[in-house]
């Protein structure tokens, strides 16, 4: 019989944190090494000073708002039962679950998992991680035709690939439709599911465990379902001021993750940029946020530096530049959950199996 996956095994896999940093160097190197001339004169070229410091520094500060508007956000989901310390351990799991497996997996089952050890019922874990997903693709679906209006639809698609989907060959374009309908399919399922039919939602659940091979967890199925149930049934009574302050945090946090990239340019392009030009940088990170989705390699390693490169060097000078600064851009954003996931793992595990058991020293004669 088959030993059933844990997933703090999963995380603490030392192959999971190598797989994506090896992939991500080799693909790096390899390109560095085959650009290499092009590389080379363009960093000779370039000349660091208190500009290049400046904008990287307001970079960083775009990298803390991402990770404290989630914090925010799982705080208010959960009505405050995490305090900051935990808020921050679950959105560094988080995002090291989601560094660790391929974008067309994600980490939501481990994410799950986490938000469960915080003493939170398993429905309801269920229902905060599927209402993060929710306001994270509604931002998406909200933010894209926004931005298409302003810098318009025929601007969106510089770099010419394939990929076979479904046995359809879809270009650049064709990739972005299809996943921007998947996202609507996923969120209007969400909507379903939590809002308006969470017992038909139960149903399906407790129907999928009962074919023969997943019996053995029918029951924790039908207890996720009556939380499920319960939990949804206390959201629909949430004020709309509870809605407009997690949509807030998401959207502090979405655009911050975008702003990053346009700080980096500004730190290395010698290009001058105008406000059109910030918010097709910005309308361009959507579409490449879409294409990394369906990206095979765990948090898009090798394949993220490469489409850096392909829809946004008309924006770097020299153009050299252009796949250094993505690979920049990847050690500031990807690579440090990698990091901090290592760091605070072993420190959550402590908290959540252990209960904060620690020895202390008591002092003579206390």
């Amino acid at each position: 019989m088959a030993k059933r996956s844990n997933p703090i095994r999963q995380l603490l896999s030392p192959s999971k944190i190598f797989i994506p940093i090896g992939i991500g160097l080799a693909i790096v190197l390899w390109f560095i090494y085959k650009d290499y001339q092009n590389q080379k004169e363009a960093f000779d070229a370039f000349s660091w000073g208190w500009h290049t410091t400046g904008w990287l520094g307001v970079a960083l500060v775009m990298v803390a708002l991402r990770d404290i508007g989630y914090m925010i956000r799982i705080r208010i989901l959960t009505d405050n039962h995490l305090g900051w310390k935990q808020a921050f351990q679950v959105i560094m799991l988080w995002e090291f679950a989601s560094s660790i497996t391929p974008s067309v997996v994600g980490g939501s089952s481990v994410a799950i998992f986490i938000v469960n050890r915080e003493k939170i019922p398993l429905g309801r874990s269920t229902a905060v991680v599927m209402i993060t997903a929710f306001l994270d693709e509604l931002f998406y679906v909200l933010m894209v035709p926004v931005l298409i209006l302003i810098v318009g639809l025929e601007t969106l698609f510089p770099m010419e690939m394939q990929r076979t989907i479904l046995g359809f060959e879809l270009g650049a374009r064709e990739i972005f439709v299809v996943g921007y309908l998947f996202i609507l399919l996923l969120i209007s399922g969400i909507y379903l599911a939590i809002f308006r039919f969470p017992n038909g939602a139960k149903n399906i659940l407790v129907r999928l465990f009962s074919i023969s091979f997943l019996k053995r967890w029918k029951d924790g199925a039908i207890e996720t379902g009556n939380d499920l149930v319960t939990t949804s049934a206390e959201l629909r009574t949430k004020p709309f001021s509870f809605w407009v302050k997690a949509f807030t945090a998401t959207f502090l946090s979405w655009t911050a993750r975008f702003w990053v990239v346009n700080f980096i340019i500004l730190a290395f392009t010698t290009v001058q940029l105008n406000l059109h030009d910030h918010f097709l940088i910005y309308a361009r990170q959507l579409v490449m946020w879409v294409i990394l989705l369906i990206s095979p390699t765990p948090g898009g390693a090798g394949i993220a530096e490469v489409a850096f490169e392909g829809f946004l060097a008309q924006f770097i000078a020299p153009v050299g530049l252009a796949f250094g600064i993505g690979v920049i851009w990847r050690f500031m954003t990807y690579y440090p959950y990698l990091v901090m996931g290592a760091i605070v793992l072993p420190r959550w595990i402590q908290r959540t199996y252990l209960g904060r058991k620690l020895i202390k020293f008591k002092k003579p004669g206390s």
